[in-house]
């Protein structure tokens, strides 16, 4: 897909200085930027590039000052960074504007679909399901029975989406991710086997929700397992069941929420956090990589570190004296040996 300097500065609101048709038909770092490729100046760090790349346009905020001739046209934004991210947002839906429906495609004859949606070779879609408009739905992926699909939202090969499951508007949702599959919920016996628990909730995805590759999400016991408007995860994340993720909370890969914990609005979890189950979280709270929740935190906007998780800056000040700790037993004994000596 190609696109001139000129339909580039219409759709970021930003003014052009330089070949107002200049083209472009790829994207590239400002490092390793060619020909016939756009790409955007932010960081400063990386302002002497933009005198030596070789792309054609640049975005640049409006502050630049350049202190050396530039060969490639620019376009001035308030945000260069923002403005890229809108122009790939663009070219992904441009590029993903499919519709229609394979012929290997199996649905039930009960499900009506919208003339505007896309369903993918050997995609299966049961009875009872609902498929909203501009709905995409990639090759090889499974919808069950009961199941909802609001206007806008993205499945892509290779998802399994139990029965009953609801999904909102303009959700994304990755590769090989399940959603839905039965909660982890067994009943001890007397001989020390387990009885399992039959799971009969289901899971609500609302709007804006967006959902890596290999994610697990299970359906409630009893109730929903439900994931809020704006929730981002990303990779290989597993939701338990009866688990409630609160509004715009991002949640980094391998991540793990046990059973009906209840995280809540504007949360931030690194990497290879855990959490234990019936336990709350407060609103804007922060919780470091590799982090284990073991308990409620209550404190509204709290930064948490460590397993068992605490006080960002106490853990800090707790981690200067762990590093010294060999100092500091090497010092202890050569106190002990000295009072034994003067004894």
């Amino acid at each position: 897909m190609k696109f001139t300097a000129k339909e580039i500065a219409n759709l970021v609101g930003g003014s052009l200085e330089g070949n107002p048709d200049e083209v472009v038909e790829n994207i590239s770092k400002i490092e390793e930027g060619t020909p016939g490729t756009l790409t955007f100046l932010s960081n400063p760090k990386y302002t002497p590039y933009i005198y030596k790349t070789s792309a054609s346009i640049v975005l640049v905020n409006n502050d630049f000052v350049s202190e050396k001739p530039v060969s490639a046209t620019l376009i001035r934004t308030k945000d260069a960074y923002s403005a890229f991210a809108t122009l790939l947002q663009t070219y992904q839906k441009l590029r993903e504007n499919r519709s229609g429906i394979a012929r290997t495609a199996i649905i039930d004859k009960g499900v009506s679909l919208p003339a505007d949606c896309y369903i993918g070779e050997y995609v299966v879609v049961e009875s009872g399901v609902k498929i909203g408009s501009g709905v995409k739905i990639y090759p090889h992926t499974f919808v069950g029975m009961n199941s909802k699909i609001d206007e806008g939202s993205t499945l892509f090969s290779g998802i399994h989406i139990y029965p009953d499951t609801v999904i909102g508007k303009r959700c994304t949702i990755h590769s090989g991710t399940v959603i839905g599959s039965d909660g982890f919920g067994f009943a001890p016996q007397q001989d020390n086997n387990y009885e399992k628990i039959p799971q009969i909730g289901n899971v609500i995805i609302e709007d804006r929700v967006e959902i890596g590759s290999n994610c697990c999400i299970d359906r409630a016991t009893l109730g929903s397992t439900v994931i809020r408007a704006g929730v981002k995860l990303d990779n290989l994340i597993q939701v338990a069941h009866n688990v409630e993720i609160g509004e715009n909370t991002v949640i980094a890969a391998q991540s793990g929420i046990s059973g009906s914990t209840k995280v809540g609005r504007n949360n931030m979890f690194g990497g290879q956090v855990g959490l234990t189950g019936h336990i709350e979280t407060a609103e804007d709270v922060k919780i470091g990589a590799q982090s284990g929740i073991s308990s409620s935190i209550k404190e509204k906007g709290l930064t948490v570190l460590g397993s068992p998780a605490y006080d960002i800056s106490k853990y800090k000040r707790s981690l200067m004296f762990f590093k010294n700790l060999p100092k500091i037993v090497e010092r202890l004994g050569i106190i002990e040996r000295q009072l034994k000596e003067n004894k």
